[in-house]
């Protein structure tokens, strides 16, 4: 099992069981349920479906790529709220995978359909509902909606994205982009007959904007609210903690922008997120005097992306680049190729990397890889908290592996780093 480690494979070894070593192990017999208690996607038949006399779970359809054959595995994921544990059962053989086991690392915020979870070192794709129950439960009521920072409030994006973690949202994508004039045409394409109108494009086309897909039960009324009134003045008034009343100018330049139905959402991601696999509007990456940082995913998952950026910007560095990206193994391998043999950490250091999202970033200074390095801190944030206790991975950092951010080494490879990001994984 590559990437794990020899304690990872042992953890592993322990806890995957054949599903006739006990009689309530593995799937329920034929008969023993109804057919319309099975899985939804798969027929898989789970020993769970009726929790009325046992503690709440959710049961969802996962799949996992596996590297040494080449397929991708389904499997039922089951969480467990009550005490945070997990159980898997293999969906093709029909038996128990894990046993029910704590596992602190996935929280109930995490299982949204889509979204990328890591249980013990394996990356899993969240497909589908297991059962209606739980589709009733986190599905409902789940929604997705644009949040958009505009260009006179992109210095604030830390506070805002902070804002946003406070509020209950996960970010699921986000990207820093410039607008041509069509672009923006088409995003203010409702304003069209509005007198205003040619001041809205031309303010949104000044400088880069933050697209942001946002998550959160009731999402799109919820970021509305957040916002506040449409013209600040009238938010400093109404809605004084709203972001439009701290961050907003007037009307126009009112910091940030949120989708008002279901319609104008699904129409406005389109346009920043293309369903297609499109990269939609054009990045800000300029590949000029740059270095590269790598918001890792333990300090996304813990909501400390805000907080992160707060600190970049206060020590006087540019962020001329921002992306969220979902990184497969190989391409972390890949970016990773350096440290291979050489640090011992390495298998590890893949492990967490392709764990969730990360958020890659393009920073600029006159001599950005010595000094952000400096500002990084060294690599153990133990050390850092002794000897650097101002630097991003004292301050961020857990452990040598979830240290908060990777920065580039050398200065030559700066450039290699953010083109790897903003040229290579964004097409």
């Amino acid at each position: 099992m590559v990437g794990i480690g020899v304690c990872g494979v042992i953890l592993w070894g322990l806890m995957v069981i054949d599903a006739f070593s006990s009689p309530t192990a593995g799937i329920a017999s034929s008969g023993s349920m109804k057919a319309g208690q099975q899985g939804r996607s798969c027929g898989l038949i789970s020993p769970y479906l009726a929790p009325k006399n046992q503690s709440e779970r959710f049961a969802f359809i996962a799949e996992w790529y596996d590297p040494n054959a080449s397929l991708l595995r389904r499997y039922e994921l089951l969480y467990y709220p009550v005490d945070g544990s997990v159980e898997m059962h293999d969906v093709k053989n029909r038996r128990t995978f894990l046993k029910r086991t704590k596992y602190e690392d996935l929280r109930v915020e995490d299982l949204f359909i889509g979204n990328k979870v890591n249980v013990f070192s394996r990356q899993l794709v969240l497909i589908d509902y297991g059962d209606q129950y739980t589709a009733r439960q986190l599905g409902s009521r789940k929604e997705k909606t644009l949040a958009l920072i505009k260009p006179d409030a992109v210095s604030k994006a830390g506070e805002i994205i902070e804002m946003i973690n406070k509020s209950g949202f996960t970010i699921t994508k986000l990207r820093m982009m410039t607008l041509s004039r069509k672009e923006a045409a088409d995003f203010h394409v409702d304003h069209h007959s509005r007198p205003f109108y040619n001041e809205l494009i031309q303010f949104i086309t000044s400088g880069p904007v933050i697209a942001m897909e946002i998550l959160r039960d009731d999402a799109i009324c919820e970021w509305k609210r957040l916002l506040g009134p449409a013209n600040s003045g009238i938010a400093r008034s109404e809605a004084p903690g709203s972001v439009r009343a701290l961050f907003g100018t007037d009307g126009i330049r009112n910091a940030a922008h949120g989708s008002d139905t279901f319609e104008s959402a699904a129409r406005e991601m389109e346009l920043f997120f293309p369903s297609s696999g499109g990269c939609g509007p054009a990045n800000t990456a300029k590949f000029t005097n740059c270095t590269c940082c790598i918001i890792k995913p333990h300090a996304i998952s813990e909501g400390m992306l805000g907080k992160i950026l707060i600190a970049i910007r206060d020590a006087c560095f540019e962020i001329s680049a921002i992306q969220m990206f979902n990184m497969d193994r190989a391409n972390v391998e890949e970016f990773y190729e350096v440290y291979k043999g050489v640090v011992s950490e390495y298998n590890d250091m893949v492990t967490e990397l392709y764990s969730g999202p990360c958020v890659a970033i393009e920073i600029q200074q006159s001599n950005p890889t010595k000094t952000f390095r400096e500002f990084c801190g060294p690599s153990d944030p133990e050390i850092a908290r002794h000897l650097r206790p101002e630097t991003l991975r004292a301050n961020f950092g857990k452990t040598k592996v979830q240290n908060a951010v990777h920065c580039t080494d050398l200065p030559e490879d700066g450039l290699l780093e953010v083109q790897y990001f903003f040229k290579i994984l964004d097409n």
